[in-house]
């Protein structure tokens, strides 16, 4: 019988007799996924290196949304960059307020007056439950289920209602300011919280009933994109996709900012499957326990924000003037640990009241960085399911 050879390439040939044995040559493909792509969570683009389904190289290419943040904050005074930091992680505007303000206040010297802390604890937790609650509605849409995203976006609303009748705006804020928060609470607002945090607990049994343990969707993230503890570590990765690997670190425990130690509350980790509430077929660092610790820390800002409102204590909400403070010659450099993982801002000032230096450390940049090498080698289908576990936001990762 003769050999049919048919040339598509010079430099490859597919031989019909060998494909009937097994052995086929194939061709490398080079895949777009993105700038504009439903499971890219923003513009980002992820250049894919394919043997047929099988990814041998994912590479990120970044930058679509760069908006020279940094350079912007060397131009203002610290209260004028405020409202920046809110379009940098535009899912958390109220952690990077803090994040800025607390670098600023430990550069000057400013004493914030309890009653702002614990205001300050209260947004900041808040904002992480709204966070949680996009990751965990975009999550489900990445892997093929709508309905978790309606109900997500329902109790996000409420937060965004709560946030609104004390600022004015619904996502980026600039409440959280040097010195405090820019006014202080409205009337009944911690009632209307507490009414708030009694309807939304009990909801998160009911995510986890309807995607938590979803057969479908444990299928596409349990054992899929592992990440190693040691890996983990390595990379610099922090927030939940480091916790996921089982990695007990949260800087509001392990190094407390702020009144965060006068709070009782534990860190979610990763587990492996057949712990209590998980899977049999996960593996700790997989997307499934990222996505879990999310859900899960939900619960655990519930309870801070409960004990908060116990303490509330009266006072003034604002240590002072936020205009012309002279930054004295000399740096700081502050952590805060946001939605997606620690948050940090390098400030120096020259006795001016404009800052000489400004730089920040966005998590979503770092953990971005280990798609690559936690890419290669798993399936097409895979690569929506390890991007929606890293949760990364643009903004943040190009500024």
């Amino acid at each position: 019988m003769a050999t049919t050879v048919i040339e598509t390439r010079p430099d490859v040939l597919i031989d019909f007799d060998k494909e009937s044995q097994g052995d086929v040559r194939t061709e490398e493909m080079l895949i777009n996924m993105g700038p504009q792509h439903p499971a890219t969570h923003g513009v980002l683009r992820v250049v894919l290196r394919t043997d047929g389904e099988l990814i041998l190289e994912s590479v990120p290419h970044i930058g679509y949304l760069h908006r020279c943040a940094e350079k912007i904050g060397e131009n203002l005074q610290p209260y004028q960059f405020i409202p920046y930091t809110d379009r940098m992680d535009y899912l958390a505007g109220m952690n990077n307020n803090q994040a800025y303000a607390i670098a600023i206040e430990q550069l000057v010297g400013i004493e914030v007056p309890e009653r702002a802390l614990y205001i300050r604890m209260i947004f900041a937790e808040l904002n992480r439950i709204a966070s949680h609650l996009v990751a965990f509605g975009t999550y489900g849409l990445d892997m093929g289920a709508f309905t978790p995203f309606l109900y997500s976006f329902r109790e996000r609303e409420m937060i965004l209602d709560l946030f609104e009748s004390a600022c004015g705006a619904r996502l980026t804020y600039s409440y959280i300011n040097v010195g405090g928060v820019h006014d202080d609470l409205p009337d009944k607002f911690l009632d209307v919280l507490l009414e708030y945090l009694d309807y939304f607990e009990p909801k998160v049994a009911e995510y986890n009933q309807l995607l938590s343990y979803n057969h479908i969707f444990v299928k596409r993230t349990a054992n899929v994109g592992v990440i190693s503890a040691a890996d983990a570590v390595g990379w610099a990765l922090t927030g939940p996709v480091l916790r996921g690997s089982g990695v007990n670190w949260d800087l509001r425990k392990s190094t407390p900012y702020e009144i965060y130690d006068r709070f009782e509350f534990d860190v979610p980790v990763g587990l492996p499957g057949g712990s209590e509430g998980v899977p049999q077929s996960v593996v700790v660092g997989d997307c499934w326990c990222r996505y879990m610790v999310r859900v899960l820390e939900m619960l655990q800002s519930c309870r801070i924000i409960r004990q908060a409102i116990k303490q509330m204590p009266d006072g003034p909400h604002l240590a002072g003037k936020l205009k012309n403070l002279k930054l004295p010659d000399d740096e700081i450099y502050v952590e805060i640990e946001n939605p997606r993982g620690q948050l940090g801002f390098y400030v120096r000032g020259d006795g001016s009241t404009i800052p000489a230096r400004v730089k920040a450390r966005g998590p979503s940049f770092c953990n971005i960085s280990i798609l690559n090498h936690v890419g290669s080698g798993c399936l097409l289908a895979d690569i929506p399911a390890i991007v929606g576990s890293i949760d990364i936001v643009m903004g943040e990762v190009d500024r």
